[in-house]
């Protein structure tokens, strides 16, 4: 049956990069299945997404060479997925991909039997031998060949990875989580700190924020000092280093080498997001000027260049503009001088400016030989000139942009912003995160209540992942703390619920996709984080929050049976499993704050200001109304104002403090009891 090339009709801004290659690319669905049944043929499955700097290169180099296109129309049906609209689809074949024994990441290039099983892969293939890589024809001849030919051992390597992915859906249970193996992690984390540059390990770095965030939880548990210093020697050198745009705002994905000097300069939502919200805790603990600037300077990015008209925010920005990576980002000497005259000399010896550059011969702007800030009229003078410095950037030819809008990543910048806007005292922060929050409520939420994945162009695409509901309701439950309103918490609650009717494992945890999302071979059931934390472990904070906050017990044996589910695992490999050990900790030890007394007069507002002065990762806030009623089982039920005056208790377990009306002797207790 004759076939075209059929992503003309799609959304995303990756798949719509590829309409016009000569390959005859299918959307992954049910056409392209039945194509490969009837016709009897493999399917090569090629994931990616926009910003990808590798997943250009192999388009360039084979997808729109019309001879390799050919033998791929000829022998294959070929479906191009956009890992970030299907993250379901791209978790299993990188599972399968490892089981193969090769490494993962993309382009994610994979050869399925018209069942889609996974037979053989890989990831980026040169359209020659290079590199001790075959070629791209060679491997697709060959695995033509094999399909076509060698029945048997394609069934035996379809069994083999088959199986394996099916235990993907059942991790190995436990007991539960202690404290005690939380600190013990902790510390062990410590040992694996880079202490000369901050971050884990070596080139590359990754910012790796779920594990900064235990180390930072642990700082707060134990009071030991090696464990916040892990967290801001790290932070100092991302804050100064070259992964940070100290022109534009916003941090790039990782860093190419150990001092985080060289960015693979794509800049994606979630980091940004994840950033924000361990920056703020560390502000909040250190009140470091550099991590306040770094935080608004982000969020006026993530203003300027990636919130869309309706409110929602942007995927990513790609690495590369005009065909080169990072030369939207990189200057010569010669342009900092035309640019900045007789103010060039100090900016040059403050940002690394130098003749021949320090990354092929251009400028990586950065301040990682003094990570200090200078005098306050020193750093406003330099912030001047970073700002003649984006306007002339703003000439030059844009990376791309991925303009969709996906619900578990705007999740993650909503709980961040609803984080960061009452630590900073900034309502048009809370108004971003509430107006994002709207939006998704207003154009990714069916009439049923059940969330899209992505939204572009009008359009709401894709069936929820776990991950949207987990981080949205997180999202949800963050906002109801900083603004006191009941539709917050209700519809964490309401998400909550369709989480467990049609996500739910009765062994305890959560699938990663629903129990009616069509075209997925396995349902994988996993807590590791990767670059954004574990919808598994999200749920289980999500839960233990909801817990407090009702008093519903059922929420309390839901958290429980998530970190049960997974706790055998633990011991073993502990380093992917940050969002669980965060969210089994506000399980076990969350210290609730209820405040007794009405919004935005002013006794309520100055207990509320020592509240969000403090980094505490783990507390349970409630606003309420003088004479409401708490849940029956709240420690603080039978407990109202003081004398008439806004009051507040902080509670650990059964027992609260006593009343306290004064902001100043909150901050006190808090500080006690965290």
């Amino acid at each position: 049956m004759p076939r075209h090339n059929a992503l003309a009709d799609e959304t995303s801004p990756y798949l719509l990069q590829h309409k016009d290659n000569p390959v005859h690319w299918q959307a992954w669905g049910s056409a392209a299945f039945d194509a490969a049944k009837r016709e009897h043929k493999p399917i090569l499955l090629s994931v990616g997404y926009a910003a990808c700097h590798w997943c250009h290169v192999m388009a360039h180099e084979s997808f729109e060479n019309p001879a390799i296109a050919a033998v791929m129309n000829e022998h294959f049906i070929n479906i191009k997925v956009d890992r970030e609209e299907r993250p379901d689809v791209d978790t299993i074949y990188q599972h399968a991909l490892a089981l193969l024994g090769e490494q993962g990441g993309w382009p994610l290039t994979m050869f399925l039997t018209p069942e889609r099983e996974p037979f053989w892969g890989g990831t980026y293939f040169p359209p020659e031998p290079r590199w001790g890589r075959p070629g791209f024809p060679q491997v697709l001849a060959g695995l033509s060949k094999a399909f076509q030919g060698d029945a048997e051992a394609i069934a035996k390597n379809v069994s083999a990875i088959k199986e394996a992915l099916q235990r993907l859906a059942h991790p190995t249970a436990g007991a539960g989580i202690t404290l005690e193996l939380t600190d013990g992690i902790a510390e062990r984390l410590t040992r694996e700190i880079d202490w000369t540059h901050g971050g884990i390990g070596d080139a590359p770095k990754f910012p790796q924020v779920s594990i900064l965030s235990v180390l930072w939880r642990g700082f707060l548990r134990t009071g030991v000092e090696e464990m916040r210093n892990a967290v801001t020697l790290t932070l100092d050198h991302i804050c100064q280093g070259g992964i940070y745009d100290h022109v534009g705002g916003g941090f790039a994905r990782y860093s190419v080498d150990r001092r985080w000097l060289v960015p693979h300069f794509e800049k994606m939502l979630y980091d940004n997001a994840q950033l924000i919200e361990l920056l703020t805790h560390a502000w909040q603990a250190t009140r470091k000027s550099l991590y306040a600037e770094r935080i608004a300077e982000t969020i006026a990015w993530l203003v300027r260049e990636m919130r869309q008209p309706e409110g929602g925010f942007a995927s990513s920005l790609d690495a590369d503009s005009e065909h080169e990576e990072g030369k939207f980002y990189v200057w010569t000497e010669a342009e900092i001088e035309t640019l900045l005259g007789e103010r060039a000399p100090r900016f040059k010896t403050v940002y690394d400016v130098t003749p021949e550059g320090n990354w092929e011969g251009h400028t990586i702007l950065n301040r990682l030989h003094r990570l200090d800030f200078a005098d306050a009229a020193t750093e406003a003078e330099l912030g001047a000139d970073r700002a003649v410095l984006l306007h002339a950037r703003a000439e030059r030819v844009r990376p791309g942009l991925d303009d969709k809008v996906l619900a578990d990543w705007n999740g993650l910048l909503i709980a961040a912003l609803a984080t960061a806007a009452p630590a900073f005292a900034r309502a048009d922060w809370l108004a971003l995160a509430e107006d994002a929050f709207a939006f998704i409520e207003h154009k990714m939420t069916a009439a049923d209540g059940r969330l899209a994945h992505s939204y572009r162009a009008g359009r709401a695409r894709h069936p929820a992942t776990l991950d949207d509901y987990a981080n949205l309701a997180r999202a949800a439950l963050l906002l109801h703390e900083a603004t006191g309103e009941p539709p917050y918490l209700a519809r964490a609650v309401g998400w909550a619920e369709t989480v467990e009717r049609h996500y739910a494992d009765a062994s305890g945890g959560y699938f990663v996709a629903a129990d009616d999302t069509e075209g997925l071979i396995t349902r994988p059931k996993m807590v590791q984080d990767s670059a954004t934390p574990s919808g598994n472990g999200t749920m289980v904070e999500v839960l233990a929050r909801l817990f407090y906050l009702t008093g519903d017990e059922r929420y309390r044996r839901r958290a429980a049976a998530g970190v049960a589910a997974f706790a055998g695992d633990v011991p073993k490999n502990f380093f992917p499993f940050g969002s669980l050990l965060n969210g089994n900790e506000t399980l076990q030890a969350a210290f609730q704050i209820v405040i007794r007394g009405r919004h935005h007069e002013s006794a309520t507002e100055a207990l509320l200001a020592s509240v969000h002065g403090m980094s505490l990762p783990t507390r349970v806030l409630t606003v309420i109304e003088p004479g409401a009623a708490l849940p029956a089982a709240h420690p603080a039920a039978s407990k109202d104002q003081l004398d008439g005056r806004a009051t507040a208790y902080v509670c650990r377990g059964p027992v609260c403090s006593l009343p306290i009306t004064d902001a100043a002797a909150l901050s006190r207790e808090l500080a006690r009891s965290s």
